[in-house]
Parts: C-alpha cells; structure tokens; sequence
C-alpha cells in the first residue's frame, strides 16, 4: 500500500541507500532478499531509463507482490525478478555496478563464503553495499573483512540501521585481484 511505503521511506532513508550504491541511469544494480520491493521501487526509479535491476529473493510468491508493486509504479519494465537458493547469489560474474544487502544477511548460513561469491558479480569498481540493523553491524563487518571486502563508507542515516559500503579489493596495478595469494 502507499501508506506502507510511505512509512517505510520515512524510516528507512532509502534515498541514502541509492546515494550508497552510487547508482544512476544506466547502472546495473542487484537487489539480494528484494521481498515485496519497498527497496526496489527506489533502485528502479534510480537506474531509469536504461539501467537493469535484477530482483532475488528464495521466495517465487513474494517476488509475484514485488511485480504488482513495480507496475503500479510504472516500473515493472525495469526490474528482472529471480528466485534464487538461499546460499548463493545467482548472479552472472562481471555484470553489476552494485550489489545491494538491504536486512539479508544475517540469514546466511555461510555469509563469507556469499560475498566472495557475488563479489565475482561486480564490474571494476563494482559495490556491495550492506544495511541492516544496528545489532547485526558487528557481524556484517566482521564478514565483510573476512571475505575480503574494502570498507569505503559506514554511516548510520536512521537511528535503527546501518549503511556499509564495500568493494572489491583490487591489485596494485589496478586490476582485479584474482585470488592467486
């Protein structure tokens, strides 16, 4: 309904969660856990006109209420929805200009092992970008750093939860580390 998304705007800053993704026009953004997509609408309006955001969730049924969501709001065009496995991210490698953890990660079974994994799905420079709540922060970062993740930004817009973000680390000479230590 527009009274929930209207609540959840005002509670959750989403604006502040695009400006963390460094998403625009033409970017391609995935949304992991995307539920009933009162996160997505924004990444949609974002990437337009000829951005992609592709939409996971372990829920085919909730993925069903994110695309009435989408084209009440004219964005129905601009979204791909995927049901994925709970464990993995489903993503193709190289294709994401960001990958966006909105309230998801704390139901990992193995949270280090999903990020190395998706950070295979991000383009050069690529982000992952994590918001959660504030009692799942210590968990988050520490998981972050584990799999190897660069901390660029951290910042608490809403009292209630966190923004982290994150990107791959690369070389010395500038291109992508390939795991070979």
């Amino acid at each position: 309904s527009a009274r929930e998304q209207a609540r959840f705007d005002k509670d959750r800053r989403p604006d502040k969660v695009v400006e963390a993704l460094g998403i625009g026009p033409g970017s391609r953004v995935a949304d992991i856990g995307a539920g009933s997509g009162l996160m997505t609408v924004h990444l949609a309006r974002a990437v337009r006109p000829n951005g992609r955001v592709v939409a996971t969730d372990i829920d085919g049924a909730v993925l069903d209420l994110l695309q009435s969501r989408l084209a009440g709001a004219g964005l129905a065009d601009v979204v791909e929805r995927r049901v994925v496995s709970a464990d993995l991210p489903g993503l193709e490698p190289g294709a994401y200009d960001a990958i966006l953890l909105a309230e998801v990660d704390h139901y990992f079974t193995d949270e280090v092992g999903w990020l190395k994994a998706a950070t295979k799905a991000l383009k050069p420079g690529g982000r992952i970008v994590i918001s959660n709540r504030i009692h799942h922060r210590p968990k988050s970062m520490a998981a972050a750093q584990r799999a190897g993740l660069k901390l660029i930004s951290d910042s608490t817009p809403v009292a209630t939860h966190f923004i982290a973000v994150f990107v791959a680390p690369t070389s010395p000479a500038g291109a992508p580390a390939t795991g070979a230590k």
